[in-house]
């Protein structure tokens, strides 16, 4: 058993124990009080995964309040990167609790939302000259993203890819490939979307990256024209859509052909950027450098942050007043910004992402040598993915999946479930989770495995 900081042990408390510890059922009586509240409170159409009350996290551990510390394998949806309540990101936050908490940064400007900005034109990939808007969310960020790339090309049409994920706004509905529940019942979307084919190894006849690219762009010039098309967008690995990762040299091409065509090339990172592949941003691996990068999530250690960071002419050709929002660029959440990417940087984080990954990667193939329902394994990082299917047909088994995650759950360790078919579970651990915690997470969700 290993401690770690928590929100307590910063206040000079005790720490938070790193251990797996079943105390009650899940859920437990007080969970189950929550729950009921919530049934009377809360919106039905706002999700839950596991019907617990949290009162702590840290490391790689969840705790109810019954008790129960389970192995936190999703990481708040690839958002406590550095951690929960991380202590560089607490003590920073609490500085500027104490200073002021808001002033607009449109009316009234502050040092941190600079910082910030300077921070992303720096880490995101290429070396040219780069702007930063800071917003709250990661569909926030994608919609003024197309905003901006509509702008500078005074072009309309934009192109997402089939199995993304892009948010559940208006516009980034429209992006968004999943219908339930992403989409049903909530149209009409935003006119000028079009749709093309995503590599995807697993489910394409192994087409090579080059091919797959070939004919996505057929499609594309097809459909929409190049002529019209202000922007492709496209998530370097997809998150919801599951985890799948294009063939190599899908992206370069597509990057390519934005380049000869005078398309802003978009690259949504909000699930896959801040060091969860085991880079700064899952663009680097394969050397592609966007027109314009969307990130979130892993930004500021849980705190609401979403930035656009692009090319200074795409940037810059907005207008004064066209970008930003009342909270955009909060204060709070950009003192948690800086102290998480010190975090990254500081505590080898993004290394610490690859040796995850690798370990991800080797116990979830011996998995699948030894069970056909594991169609694929795939990832990079403390990203990695199971597709689960019907070992005859291939055919995607959501039942099985739902199956897994619910013996997980009971036991003590949280997993998300992903996929256009629902047949991913998808691992997401917080990059400072400890060997052991990852090893015994993944032996749970094996157990889980035999008990379908």
């Amino acid at each position: 058993m290993t401690l770690v900081d928590t929100p307590a042990a910063v206040a000079g408390g005790p720490a938070l124990a790193q251990e797996r510890r079943l105390v009650t059922a899940i859920p437990g009586p007080r969970s189950q009080e929550l729950m009921a509240r919530r049934a009377e409170a809360v919106a039905a159409g706002v999700g839950t995964t596991i019907p617990i009350a949290v009162v702590a996290a840290g490391g790689g551990v969840i705790v109810d309040a019954d008790g129960n510390s389970i192995i936190d394998l999703g990481s708040g949806i690839a958002v406590t990167g550095v951690g929960n309540a991380n202590p560089r990101v607490v003590e920073a936050v609490t500085a500027q609790l104490n200073a002021f908490t808001h002033t607009c940064f449109t009316i009234a400007p502050y040092d941190s939302y600079v910082a910030v900005a300077e921070k992303l034109n720096a880490l995101t990939p290429g070396d040219h000259v780069k702007r930063s808007a800071l917003f709250n969310s990661g569909a926030e960020a994608v919609e003024n993203a197309v905003k901006i790339a509509r702008n500078f090309t005074k072009k309309q049409a934009v192109v997402a890819f089939d199995h993304a994920y892009h948010g559940r706004t208006n516009l980034t509905m429209g992006l968004t490939a999943k219908n339930i529940p992403y989409k049903s019942g909530f149209g009409p979307f935003a006119p000028e979307v079009y749709r093309a084919p995503l590599s995807y190894p697993f489910r394409d006849g192994g087409l090579s990256g080059a091919e797959a690219a070939a004919g996505a762009i057929s499609q594309i010039e097809k459909q929409a024209g190049a002529e019209n098309l202000a922007a492709i967008i496209i998530e370097p690995i997809q998150g919801e859509g599951g985890f799948i990762v294009p063939a190599q040299g899908f992206l370069p091409a597509l990057v390519e052909w934005c380049r000869a065509n005078d398309v802003v090339f978009i690259a949504d990172e909000v699930q896959t950027g801040f060091g969860r592949t085991g880079a700064w941003f899952a663009s680097e691996h394969e050397g592609i450098v966007p027109d314009l990068v969307v990130t979130a999530k892993g930004i500021a250690g849980g705190l609401p942050l979403s930035a656009v960071t692009g090319r200074a002419d795409i940037m810059d050709s907005a207008m004064a007043g066209g970008l930003g929002g009342t909270y955009g660029g909060n204060p709070l959440a950009c003192a948690a910004a800086l102290a998480s990417i010190e975090s990254y940087d500081a505590d080898g984080l993004i290394e610490r992402a690859g040796r995850i990954g690798a370990l991800l990667l080797e116990r979830l193939n011996a998995l699948r040598t030894a069970d056909a329902r594991i169609g694929d394994v795939r990832g990079r990082g403390a990203m990695a993915a199971i597709e689960l299917v019907d070992p005859e047909t291939g055919a995607p088994d959501a039942a099985l999946t739902s199956k897994v995650a619910a013996h997980a759950h009971a036991n003590g360790v949280l997993v998300l479930t992903c996929g256009t078919y629902g047949n991913v579970i998808r691992f997401l651990p917080p990059l400072t989770i400890s060997d052991e915690l990852l090893i015994e997470g993944l032996g749970v969700v094996a157990e889980g495995l035999r008990a379908a």
